[in-house]
């Protein structure tokens, strides 16, 4: 039986990958909020239990983002988790230090911990986007 190789990939469009980020993105938001409400419920301690909810949220984002957003292919596996790895530690913290600096500078308006929120996520969800697309798992040229 032959193996696919990087050639034999399809190529998926820009406006293709970028819906299916965000699909898959939700998907993966809705795992981290099942396992985190799920070990809520089990009664483990709140941090450990977001914790662990955000590690099954990125690791199926990893693996769902990498089979069919970016259709990598599987060499340089360990290369593509670890850019993974260090591009999501790094967006986390632009994540919480863009909430952070958005709840200092917002008016009190009733919707500041939402527009903050939004801010955040939208981006590091933009960072995630072009350097999942350009680094981790760029097309073999």
């Amino acid at each position: 039986m032959a193996t696919a190789t990087e050639a034999d990939v399809p190529r998926i469009g820009l406006v293709n990958q970028l819906g299916r980020f965000v699909l898959i993105g939700g998907f993966c938001a809705l795992v981290d909020f099942g396992v985190y409400q799920g070990l809520l419920h089990l009664g483990l301690w709140v941090h450990l239990a977001k914790a662990l909810s955000f590690v099954a949220g990125t690791a199926t984002a990893y693996f769902l983002n990498r089979r069919f957003t970016f259709a990598a292919g599987r060499t340089d596996g360990a290369a593509q988790l670890g850019g993974f790895a260090l591009l999501y530690t790094v967006t986390f913290f632009v994540n919480v230090g863009t909430n952070a600096l958005m709840l200092a500078v917002l008016p009190a308006s009733g919707w500041e911990i939402t527009l903050a929120w939004v801010v955040a996520q939208g981006t590091a969800t933009t960072i995630n986007f072009v350097m999942l697309r350009t680094v981790v798992f760029r097309a073999a040229s």
